[in-house]
């Protein structure tokens, strides 16, 4: 489980962030920066600075920001990854209009899912901002969506013994999650109650454009005080209307 740290600095944070960013989506400016952290850009600046000098970020030719030699990813991917966290980002702020709890987007990466856009609800008790980190996708509700749409010889791989060698995280038993993802994707959605965070609940439901296999996955997250079976439905509902917009827009911006 993940719990923020009392001791959390935010520059530190904000620099993670930035550098998350860089390598999943591409070059920044110092613009983007600051509007993404909500700072000033002297403030963004300095932090870009930091990253160029160890190496986590290159200044291009047209003074925006890259990925540097720390960070590598396919361009491919960079552009890909950027025009899904584009698209859905608006829908994920009328998503926590419509539910009142935070909401992210996560995409797999290996045995894990990455966080690559969040909102925060305006609630005094409320899940923070998740944009950066990463999970075990087994425990969380869009990690487990992305893995039932794997072909299971792929799943198999991303459990099996060699793969996970001396790894000291806990490796699911591989037939109970099967049987668990059997029961993901005959529901559509997914539930993790606690297994990432105490005290949080999320609920997801997969992003599929072009009805391909499942390339993303939107959640909800909430304090588990506010969870029931009532707010289940209510969420899941959204869920669906979110996804449908997101796939719609990214379908429509794939073609432009």
């Amino acid at each position: 489980m993940k719990n923020k740290p009392s001791y959390s600095i935010a520059s530190v944070d904000h620099a993670l962030m930035l550098a998350t960013a860089l390598q999943l989506e591409g070059s920044l400016s110092v613009s983007d920066a600051a509007e993404r952290l909500g700072v000033a850009r002297s403030t963004a600046h300095r932090l870009l600075s930091m990253l160029v000098y160890r190496d986590f970020a290159v200044q291009q030719a047209d003074r925006r920001y890259a990925a540097g030699p720390v960070l590598s990813l396919g361009a491919h991917s960079q552009s890909r990854t950027a025009l899904l966290r584009a698209v859905s980002m608006p829908h994920l702020e009328a998503l926590v209009d419509r539910v009142r709890e935070s909401a992210n987007l996560v995409v797999l990466v290996g045995d894990h899912v990455r966080f690559i856009g969040s909102v925060e609800c305006a609630q005094a008790l409320r899940v923070g901002n998740r944009e950066g980190m990463v999970f075990p996708a087994h425990m969380a509700s869009g990690g487990k969506l992305l893995l039932a749409d794997l072909p299971e010889v792929q799943l198999d791989g991303t459990y099996s013994e060699e793969k996970w060698g001396d790894r000291t995280d806990a490796k699911p038993d591989l037939a109970a999650l099967k049987h668990e993802l059997a029961t993901v994707r005959r529901r559509g959605f997914a539930v993790n109650a606690e297994g990432t965070e105490a005290g949080v609940t999320a609920v997801g439901r997969a992003v599929r454009v072009n009805g391909g296999p499942a390339e993303a996955a939107v959640s909800v997250s909430m304090p588990t005080v506010r969870f029931s079976s009532d707010r289940l439905i209510e969420v899941v509902a959204a869920l669906a209307v979110t996804t449908t917009d997101i796939e719609r827009d990214m379908a429509a911006a794939l073609q432009e």
